[in-house]
């Protein structure tokens, strides 16, 4: 049953490349791109293992805890995202559950990201290449690691499979999800500007920390080399009991969470009681004003939209931590969080049609005129997006202590905010490409959708640069130079240029849709 597992999983994994030829390429460059880090990082090890074996242990420990740490987290985040070998799936056959398990667990390695953990485990094991005791050690550590890691995630997302199933749980997840996120290369420059780049530094800083994780499920496999390097063969059998005990009880959790999914699937979700209508009470009654309330209640309750909400309030800490860590102080990078704001919510309908999924049928069944449906869906960005963004410019301009450049920095957010709404409105009438759909995880890439999407999102970003900079020039000078003139010409400028940009980008969508909503809606369908 194992080898039949297995032999599904590579199966569906080769299937996965005659799909798509752009899925193809795309899964090329990313194997090259994996096999390019781990070689990296193996080449380092072994470098740091024969130069200062102590440190290089430790650097292992608190990395490989890391590595094991987001198998178990990630999956919680990202639920829903690798649905191939689905226990639900296997309801209906009468397969011992043991025998289920250890072939769900052998297969869970035939995946890029177990083949990544697997290969670069074993990879950096050869930092004890001097040692034969401590290599072997460290290869049957990196070995009980990537079953931990397997286990471990499969234990955690089949335990709570019923929480992670649940609507509600997901919209607030995909917003509490960005946060780390975002503020993951901020943590990472900000650690390692406090720590200088010596070998004796960083052992310093690094020992303290490694000897408390190494004595936790997460590091111990990890350091098994290290003790054996060090001769503690009694602190090697201790860390190997507090692995083997985790991996035991890992399993047990899996084991019963498992007999219960499969005897009680998880069922739908039962429908709340009404609340009213919502923003459809609250705007016209009109074409227009129905696209725009569910265009309002999508930004507030789905998702997929919440991500781009999530990233605002996080943009000034990032710059800010930037800012420190570059030594070159904030002023300048606290001014660029009002574009950058304006543009992230200008460029969230770029792909409307496409997050609509198979909704947009009611679109072409009624025939919405193409003029309703693309001030529909930017209305709610404008007039939700212009109080944002002008609080972040006078936030921006009182940390920095620039009230001289207010005009041009308004100018600039207000050209990026029309020009990405208006370039924005014209490419979702035009290019459509795979999103996860409703109710999926945010986090999920559609199987050969990365190509079309970077392709589609790179031309539309181009474009808004390029009609954004009359506005940047213009606006850089007047902070640069400090001429108040030159920044109110800039405000003007970003206004009217951004306006013009607007209404021909939205002008341009509608008559797209009108000529091409049958297509629009083959395309979506051909997604599902």
């Amino acid at each position: 049953m194992v080898a039949q597992l297995v032999r599904l999983k590579l199966t569906l994994l080769g299937n996965t490349f005659r799909r798509s030829v752009w899925q193809t390429i795309g899964m090329a460059l990313a194997s090259v791109y994996g096999l390019g880090i781990i070689v990296m990082v193996v080449a380092a090890a072994v470098l740091g293992g024969t130069t200062d074996p102590v440190t290089t242990g430790q650097v292992l420990t608190l990395a490989g805890a890391l590595v094991v740490l987001g198998w178990w987290v990630v999956p919680l985040f990202a639920y829903g995202v690798d649905a191939t070998l689905d226990p639900q799936r296997f309801v209906t056959f009468a397969i011992p559950r043991r025998r289920l398990l250890a072939g769900l667990a052998a297969a869970g390695v035939v995946s890029v990201p177990g083949a990544v953990t697997l290969l670069g485990g074993l990879g950096v094991s050869f930092a004890w290449w001097r040692e034969p005791l401590a290599l072997l050690a460290a290869l049957a550590g990196a070995l009980v690691a990537v079953a931990l890691c397997i286990v471990g995630s499969r234990a955690t997302t089949t335990l709570l499979a019923p929480l992670l199933g649940s609507r509600r749980y997901r919209e607030v997840l995909a917003i509490v999800a960005v946060v780390p996120l975002v503020l993951l290369g901020p943590a990472i420059g900000s650690l390692t500007s406090t720590f200088s780049i010596g070998p004796d530094s960083v052992g310093e800083a690094v020992e303290p920390l490694a000897r408390v994780v190494a004595w936790t499920p997460f590091g111990a496999p990890w350091a098994l080399g290290s003790a054996v390097h060090d001769g503690a063969w009694g602190l090697l059998a201790a860390r190997l009991a507090v692995v083997l005990a985790t991996l035991a009880v890992l399993w047990t959790v899996w084991d019963r969470a498992l007999a219960r999914a499969l005897v009680t699937p998880p069922g739908g979700e039962t429908a709340g009681a009404g609340k009213g209508l919502g923003w459809f009470s609250r705007l016209p009654a009109t074409p227009t004003g129905a696209v725009a309330a569910r265009s309002a209640t999508y930004w507030l309750r789905d998702p997929r939209y919440a991500a781009s909400i999530a990233v605002v309030p996080l943009l000034p800490v990032v710059m800010y931590v930037t800012g420190v860590n570059a030594g070159a102080g904030t002023s300048f990078l606290m001014l660029l969080v009002a574009p950058l704001v304006a543009w992230v919510l200008g460029f969230g309908i770029s792909n409307d049609v496409g997050y609509d999924n198979t909704a947009f049928a009611l679109h072409v069944a009624i025939g919405v005129p193409g003029r309703a449906d693309r001030w529909g869906r930017a209305l709610p960005v404008l007039v939700a997006g212009t109080p944002i963004v002008v609080a972040f410019a006078l936030v921006g301009c009182a940390v920095a202590e620039r009230w001289d450049a207010l005009p041009a920095l308004l100018g600039i957010s207000a050209g990026a905010l029309t020009t990405s709404v208006g370039i924005s409105s014209a490419a979702s009438a035009r290019f459509v490409y795979p999103v996860p759909k409703p109710g999926e995880s945010p986090f999920k890439t559609p199987q050969g959708a990365t190509v079309a999407t970077m392709v589609a999102q790179f031309a539309a970003m181009g474009l808004m640069l390029a009609l954004s900079l009359p506005t940047l020039v213009l606006g850089i000078v007047a902070i640069v130079t400090g001429l108040p003139a030159v920044g109110w010409v800039a405000l003007a400028v970003g206004i009217v240029l951004g306006g013009v940009v607007l209404v021909g980008g939205v002008r341009w969508g509608a008559r797209t849709v009108d000529r091409r909503r049958p297509e629009l809606l083959q395309q979506v369908m051909a997604f599902r």
